[in-house]
């Protein structure tokens, strides 16, 4: 390579681009006063050239170089003032990624020399360190664009059709005996049809894998032995985790993608544009803050030495920057487009609305995406909050987001759990909370429901456990959500004890099915469908071993409960009466006189005023459906009271039947046999702790 290889080359697109001459080269860089592309040997550990950047266009330093294949390795090293009460943190020492980097090779190696300063200095953040990094950062890769998609096909189901199946791509695929050792844990293995069979008969639509984007160990784990398990300290937004590439290396996802497509399965992204890997003003200069700290992350407004933090991680990136929001919508579509990404779930999303530090529902962020046209057709979903102030914002997003709800998880867990008052609130969870989502115009698509995630106990532990159990993480058992509205049923952890069990198993049955029969979009953990543990522990981000990988071979405490869920889904996605369009409105329905919805009393009656207020009523039942033919209109009766309730049914259908079709102590749900009947004014004693649904008909449809 001679100077004439090397050009001006182009501001746009950022990032390396190779057009089969050579390599484009360019860097967003607004406070900087000079660029040096690193270029490295195959392998990566020696240096081979450096170039200076000879151009600068509106804040993007950029060279072409000609000859450069796909495969070429690379890095920056950026030159400025390294002043950090200014905000400033330059340091030509510390080879730098790429922010617009497709591909990773290597892995961090945590060392002192990682950081800008020199730790243990006396003058702390504010000495400069000038050890040479590069041993110990990955190098960027320049790759090769060219990939045929084939005919693929995107499902597009609408949210009321959607069933989203919260998973990870190691947890779910390294214990599974049928797949070859050499591909479990790896994107490969989300493609074989062991996987994908398990999930179109769970009856899933959407697969949420927890993210991939390529994230780091912290070295505070690192230290402890322990790994960056969940994966929400991102290292960089556009490359994939090469933790999980085994055999087919980056084509493996792709091809993960389109099987999971071919299986009508969506594929949405849990992606965390927050914050990045790089912590506080303490944390190492890995990407960004050697790149430009001040234009990157919020700064304290008092002080620019220090990071602002919404997060609770150390820093938050600065979507008000506008490089820093085309970064953010370019990785985005990146995802999309080359990708074939159908939907996001935004990690702690109310810290990219804070516009500036205010979260602002006219952020510039969100005007962005509900305009582009690639953006604004993909699934979203926001983690509706962050640890700033007036972070929690559960309702707050605007029409064309979807919301994971917390609060009808809370509200599902208390009534089950029997804590009293809890009427109210779950009769606003079971409707799709339109008390929520509606007055901005948004319907029951709004509204993600769930048990269990990620972040918490799984459904078996939450029978299983008062307490949380996270000594293995290494910080006291003081980590972790201390509020899981949580019921061991009388026993803390595993027991002998058969009717302890059994209970278990029942209340189990009773908050998925109370899930699957509500209005609004439901999430399922991966694993509750075969009764997975995490042994108490409610913060398993560090737990890369059997505590938080599927078991895929043991359903002797639970053997019929994945038949359970399978029913319920069959039962769900059979009637539109569970995925409705709009909400219930509590109104006549034209041509019927019924109302759409009725909320009723064991005593035989509508509720009224005073039973919503008696805190110990446990016992609830809703008549709900749109029109009467046969199978349409349906009667759930709930009892979550220590105690069998006698239920009486008013006579609202004189000469109708309402036929037994669900009842959640059946260890399949189904009602076997000659189902029960129950006529308009008769009794039915609902058994203490379960949950019982009828089918207007003269016959039923749905029974085993």
């Amino acid at each position: 390579m001679t100077m004439r290889d090397i050009e001006d080359g182009a501001p746009f697109p950022l990032g390396s681009s190779f057009d089969a001459l050579g390599v484009n080269f360019a860097l967003f860089s607004e406070n900087a006063t000079a660029v040096d592309l690193c270029l490295f040997e195959t392998g990566g550990r020696r240096e081979l050239r450096r170039i200076r950047m000879p151009n600068r266009t509106d804040h993007v330093w950029h060279c072409y170089v000609r000859g450069l294949r796909p495969g070429q390795l690379y890095g920056y090293r950026v030159y400025g003032p390294y002043e950090p009460s200014n905000g400033h943190r330059f340091n030509p020492f510390k080879l730098l990624i790429d922010p617009y980097a497709r591909e990773l090779f290597g892995r961090i190696r945590w060392h002192d020399a990682l950081f800008g300063y020199r730790p243990g200095s006396q003058r702390g953040d504010q000495s400069l360190d000038r050890r040479d990094s590069a041993p110990m950062i990955p190098k960027c890769v320049v790759v090769d664009p060219a990939h045929h998609w084939g005919h693929d096909r995107r499902p597009n189901h609408p949210w009321r059709e959607t069933l989203i199946y919260e998973a990870h791509v190691k947890g779910m695929t390294n214990l599974h005996p049928d797949i070859p050792p050499v591909m479990r844990g790896t994107y490969t293995a989300l493609a074989d049809p062991h996987v994908i069979d398990h999930l179109v008969s769970l009856g899933v639509t959407a697969i949420e894998l927890m993210p991939i984007h390529s994230f780091v160990d912290d070295r505070f784990l690192h230290e402890k032995g322990l790994r960056n398990y969940w994966g929400y300290s991102t290292l960089n937004f556009f490359t994939p985790e090469a933790r999980y590439f085994g055999p087919d290396g980056v084509y493996g996802l792709r091809a993960a993608i389109r099987a999971l497509h071919e299986a009508n399965i969506e594929v949405i992204l849990d992606v965390v544009y927050n914050h990045t890997a790089e912590g506080s003003h303490l944390g190492p200069t890995l990407s960004f803050r050697g790149v430009d700290n001040a234009s990157y992350y919020k700064l304290s407004p008092e002080n620019k030495r220090f990071s602002w933090d919404s997060t609770g991680t150390g820093n938050t990136l600065d979507l008000n920057h506008p490089r820093v929001m085309q970064l953010v919508l370019d990785s985005l579509r990146y995802w999309v487009e080359d990708f074939h990404i159908d939907g996001f779930r935004f990690d702690l999303a109310p810290s990219l609305a804070r516009d500036p530090r205010e979260v602002d529902e006219r952020a510039g962020f969100l005007r962005a995406v509900s305009q582009d046209p690639v953006l604004s057709r993909v699934k979203l979903i926001a983690e509706p909050w962050d640890l700033g102030d007036g972070g929690y914002r559960v309702g707050g997003f605007p029409p064309g987001w979807s919301e994971w709800n917390d609060r009808y998880r809370d509200n599902v867990r208390a009534f089950w759990r029997g804590d009293p008052g809890q009427l109210s609130s779950l009769a606003q969870a079971l409707t799709g909370s339109r008390e929520i989502f509606g007055p901005r115009g948004r319907g029951p698509g709004a509204s993600i429901q769930y048990i269990a995630s990620h972040d918490g106990f799984t459904l078996q532990d939450l029978v299983s456990y008062n307490e949380r159990h996270n000594e293995a993480n290494g910080e006291d058992n003081k980590d972790g959500h201390p509020h899981n509205l949580s019921w061991n049923c009388g026993v803390e952890g595993p027991t002998d004890d058969p009717d302890v069990n059994e209970l278990r198993r029942k209340q189990k049955r009773n908050l998925l099915a109370t899930l699957l029969f509500s209005i609004g979009v439901p999430m399922l953990l991966m694993g509750d469908e075969r009764s997975r543990t995490q042994g108490g522990n409610n913060n398993a981000y560090a737990q890369d071993n059997e505590t938080s990988w599927m078991d895929w071979s043991d359903l002797t405490d639970d053997p019929h409960f994945i038949s359970f869920v399978r029913a319920l889904v069959t039962l769900r996605r059979r009637y539109d009466v569970f995925g409705r369009r709009s909400f219930l409105s509590g109104q006549p329905i034209a041509g019927v006189g019924l109302k759409d919805i009725y909320w009723l009393a064991p005593e035989g009656r509508e509720m009224n005023a005073q039973d919503w207020q008696q805190d110990l009523r446990r016992c609830l039942g809703l008549q709900l459906g749109n029109d009467l033919p046969a199978g349409r209109r349906f009667l759930m009766l709930m009892n979550a009271a220590p105690e069998d309730v006698s239920f009486q049914l008013g006579a609202d259908f004189p000469g109708r039947e309402w036929v037994h079709v669900f009842d959640t102590c059946n260890e399949i749900g189904l009602v076997r046999g000659k189902p029960a009947v129950l006529e308009a004014g008769g009794t039915f004693l609902i058994p203490s702790r379960s949950l019982s649904l009828f089918q207007l008909s003269s016959r039923t449809e749905f029974h085993a």
